[in-house]
């Protein structure tokens, strides 16, 4: 259309003067309909039709409404404003570190690690960020980082620098500088590093409120120093978990992440850092795909507590917990599938001090409602050792509050993997329960199953319980609320539950070294 309107006018008028009025009404007529869809959708007045239209200057000024409309707001300002606060991070990790993984140029996650196994799983490129190379008895990679203080102190991802032997940044500007790791947090992938030589390094803020779904966001990154890149998209989820961990609380952005911007942030369109870019996944093996940043709330805790000391130290109360199905609120009588469900209180922790049980669901936090297991543990988290909270608790279908003071998280994961051995089988086929679909053995007779609980020792392929995970060597311990020792007790536990018209039954069962419970839907059979 606008090529069309150009020949119109540019034309030399050669043609008798009633068909070139003829035209100029035609193309005021054709005008007028552009400036009245422009202003349909733009949400412009609408003026009615005049001779004015007809003259050059009236032209001019329909054709830059247009335009004007039709013009996409920029973000140049913005990017001009917090790019020289970005940075590229590079460090160097000794050959003995880089031995440990043959694929350490390909993957900035340890082998098995939550992380790793997420984008394994998906098929796609690992994510922007350490993609480093061996040489000179070293191995180096880049991320990228943003500075929070003028004086140097900079965030960047914990896969990023993570065993650094050495550690340099890179401005906007191309300058580089010698900087050291301040402290590192593997659970949110987080470190503070510093940069030595000035204290006049322009910084960016982080946010202070919680971006909302369908706000703009520019992910900005520095990487492997050849200048700071910028791509746009719009916040598409939040609260998201990748299994990297129970801190998962992950920011979804829709903007392309580049490699290499691991650690770099995410602005919103005050130009403060909404979060830090740490994963993507792609299905195509490039930038284009689906990316994750960690909150600036969570940034903020973190970082302080790094800044302070090195370390983060996190509340614990002790307890092994699972999320609340809508089966499983059946089964216990809770209204909503709501809540934390305490699947093992470990011992003389703070929790089983203060009288929490196997089956109990914590619902709230100092009164704050906790949606689920997840919450829980980020609400538990986010205090400090010492302090004291009250839990409110469903207890036997009561609603109790305890009050308890934290332990420290101790630093390594203290559940255990599940274990596939043979440990817990049993030679002898034992006693059929038939509406669950299992055959099971008391503990005490199958060697290394135990004292406690009925050893599965058969599982029909096609029942309930084996959709549900049950498998061979695994120790049942509780039956709807009621703890077993024989296959007449699991029995009797199940005919008490379809007595009380419960369509399934809570099963608390120990798999390897952890527990969790388990609703099965309780068939007719038997």
């Amino acid at each position: 259309m606008t090529d069309r309107f150009s020949d119109l006018t540019s034309q030399p008028s050669s043609r008798p003067v009633r068909r070139s009025l003829f035209s100029a009404r035609k193309f005021a007529l054709m005008a007028s309909v552009v400036a009245g869809l422009g202003a349909g959708a733009f949400g412009l007045s609408q003026a009615p039709l005049s001779s004015d239209l007809f003259s050059t200057a009236a032209h001019a000024q329909v054709g830059n409404k247009v335009n004007q409309a039709q013009q996409p707001v920029g973000f140049a300002d913005i990017v001009e404003k917090v790019k020289p606060s970005v940075i590229s991070v590079k460090v160097n990790i000794a050959e003995k570190v880089a031995k440990n993984d043959d694929r350490a140029e390909d993957s900035p996650f340890a082998p098995g690690s939550p992380m790793e196994r997420f984008f394994r799983r998906f098929g796609g490129e690992l994510p922007p960020g350490l993609r480093g190379h061996r040489g000179g008895g070293m191995m180096t990679g880049q991320g990228s980082g943003f500075f929070i203080t003028a004086d140097g102190y900079a965030v960047t991802n914990n896969h990023v620098v993570d065993g650094a032997d050495k550690v340099e940044v890179t401005t906007d500007d191309g300058k580089t500088y010698k900087a050291k790791v301040i402290g590192t947090d593997q659970r949110t992938d987080l470190a503070l590093i510093k940069a030595e030589g000035r204290t006049d390094f322009p910084f960016a803020k982080l946010s202070e409120g919680k971006p909302r779904i369908g706000d703009w966001v520019l992910a900005v990154g520095n990487p492997f120093g050849l200048g700071g890149t910028v791509t746009a998209g719009i916040v598409s989820a939040s609260g998201r978990d990748i299994g990297n961990g129970p801190y998962d609380d992950f920011i979804q952005i829709d903007a392309p992440v580049n490699k290499g911007n691991s650690g770099g942030p995410a602005f919103d369109t005050n130009g403060e850092v909404m979060g830090v870019n740490t994963a993507i996944y792609s299905p195509s093996g490039g930038s284009v795909g689906i990316a994750f940043s960690i909150p600036a709330s969570t940034v903020k805790a973190v970082v302080q507590q790094l800044k302070d000391k090195g370390s983060v130290s996190r509340g614990w109360i002790g307890v092994q917990i699972q999320p609340v199905t809508p089966e499983i609120a059946d089964s216990l009588g809770l209204k909503k599938p709501e809540g934390a469900l305490v699947a093992e209180p470990q011992a003389n922790g703070p929790a089983s001090k203060a009288g929490i049980e196997s089956g109990d669901v914590i619902t709230a936090v100092n009164g704050t409602p906790v949606k689920d297991a997840r919450e829980l543990a980020r609400t538990i988290g986010g205090f400090a050792p010492g302090n004291t909270v009250k839990l409110t608790v469903v207890h036997k279908g009561a609603d109790k509050e305890l009050s308890l003071t934290l332990g420290q998280l101790p630093n390594q994961i203290e559940a255990k993997a599940n274990d596939d051995s043979d440990s817990g089988r049993s030679s002898s086929r034992g006693t059929e329960v038939p509406r669950l679909g299992l055959t099971v053995a008391p503990a005490s007779s199958v060697a290394g199953a135990g004292k406690d609980g009925v050893v599965v020792t058969d599982v029909d392929p096609k029942s309930a319980a084996a959709d549900r995970g049950f498998k061979e060597g695994d120790v049942i311990l509780e039956v709807a609320g009621k703890n077993v020792a024989s296959p007449g007790d699991v029995r009797e536990a199940i005919n008490t539950a379809k007595a009380d018209n419960k369509n399934s039954v809570l099963i608390r069962v120990r798999s390897g070294g952890s527990s969790r419970f388990v609703a099965v839907p309780i068939s007719a059979k038997g």
